[in-house]
């Protein structure tokens, strides 16, 4: 078994090793994972986080040992909690990092970085405080910052900064947690889940006080919640089917 760490800022982790592969999710900076498969051009990782797979390009990362694999994945998560940040490489050049990269790798591959941080759980009540820094971002299906993302990775990287775990997609999210029989029993910070007209999960949020859910629907946005689901307060019309409410944390 072979490993890595993504040394740049994104990469984008494909279905197919192909470039105009779909696009499942993304390998942020300082992400750690195992290299289930390589091949000449490209290599199908699982990611240590998350236990997501897909496709990356070998040029768009580093090989570690299984040791410092193992050291970093015990060791509790350092993320980056600027929208934007700059690493400095060995050759004293500067590039940008998203907010919520992994930091535990900096010395392992001389890296410097001099921004804020965090590596402990937060409280519940800082969950929409995290979530409204996505607000407005842009949606980009398999997308995971404020420059592109989608709603399962939007609610995987708000609980990721609070220091909790979730999975990658909105269905395997809602395995997680605690179902809630009313939208009354909820508190802010617990999650949505929607289903489409077969009853598969399509999509997620997170519960804000007062009845309003913020999701990443076109953008990361604020609409209200109901019994039915998610009324859009832009096109007055219900846009999402009410599945369960799930308590993670």
């Amino acid at each position: 078994m072979q490993y890595g760490i993504c040394n740049l800022s994104i990469v984008p982790l494909r279905n197919e090793p192909s470039d105009p592969s779909e696009l499942v999710s993304q390998v942020l900076y300082g992400e750690i994972f195992k290299i289930i498969e390589q091949r000449k051009k490209w290599s199908k990782i699982r990611l240590a986080f998350d236990s997501y797979e897909g496709w990356i390009d070998n040029k768009q990362y580093i090989e570690i040992s299984e040791e410092n694999y193992k050291t970093i994945d015990r060791e509790n998560i350092k993320l980056s909690t600027d929208l934007v940040e700059f690493i400095e490489d060995e050759n004293q050049q500067i590039f940008p990092i998203s907010i919520g990269s992994t930091l535990n790798g900096l010395t392992l591959i001389n890296h410097l970085y001099d921004g804020s941080s965090i590596q402990n759980q937060l409280e519940k009540s800082n969950i929409i405080q995290i979530a409204f820094l996505y607000l407005n971002s842009p949606y980009l299906w398999g997308g995971k910052t404020p420059f592109g993302i989608d709603c399962s990775g939007f609610t995987q990287m708000v609980y990721k900064l609070n220091g909790y775990k979730l999975l990658r997609d909105a269905s395997q999210q809602a395995t997680q947690g605690e179902a809630l029989s009313f939208i009354e029993e909820s508190e802010p910070g617990d999650l949505a889940f929607f289903d489409n007209s077969e009853g598969t999960i399509i999509h997620v949020g997170i519960i804000m006080e007062d009845n309003y859910i913020i999701h990443a629907h076109g953008k990361v946005r604020i609409d209200r919640l109901d019994h039915s689901g998610i009324y859009n307060v832009d096109k007055n019309e219900h846009t999402h089917k009410l599945r369960v409410i799930k308590k993670v944390i």
